[in-house]
């Protein structure tokens, strides 16, 4: 992912664009935003469950 230069992102976006359509992508977004959020939530309570062990 370290290589992605702007163009490489432009091209990701229109392709977002296309699939989803203006409308839905605050959606995408948000939806994006709440998984990701899960995920770090669920790492970081495994992290804790293995520094309480030791």
């Amino acid at each position: 992912m370290q290589n992605l230069g702007i163009a490489q992102i432009l091209l990701i976006l229109v392709i977002v664009l296309l699939l989803f359509g203006v409308g839905k992508l605050p959606q995408v977004g948000k939806g994006l935003g709440q998984a990701l959020s899960e995920f770090r939530g669920a790492v970081n309570k495994d992290e804790d469950k293995k520094k309480n062990k030791k």
